[in-house]
């Protein structure tokens, strides 16, 4: 018996249209590289970060379509944004100060 697997279309455009999106962060950046983070029903996060340090985030609808455009786009996949893959990524002011909100940088109550 033949497996059959149903393709959703929507889903497989809006995969094409990541991989593109991925795919033209890439070529800005001298390359990428990614991870998809589950997230629930919210979807998937699949951040990017280029060979030049620079970084950035795309939202897919499911954890599957995220997959498949990573997949498509060609780049290199990690399985979790680890501490040699992190460290490729530039931060500056803005992102710790963010990050650590008042603990660092944050306004302060004298």
């Amino acid at each position: 018996m033949a497996d059959t697997q149903q393709v959703d279309p929507k889903a497989e455009r809006k995969a094409a249209r990541l991989a593109k999106q991925i795919g033209s962060f890439s070529k800005a950046h001298g390359g990428a590289e990614g991870q998809v983070a589950y997230l629930g029903e919210r979807g998937a996060r699949i951040v990017l970060v280029g060979e030049d340090g620079n970084w950035g985030d795309l939202m897919a609808p499911s954890y599957e379509i995220a997959e498949k455009a990573v997949e498509k786009s060609g780049i290199t996949a990690h399985e979790s944004f680890d501490g040699e893959f992190a460290a490729k990524a530039k931060t500056g002011r803005y992102e710790w100060s963010r990050m650590a909100g008042i603990q660092v940088g944050g306004p302060k109550n004298d």
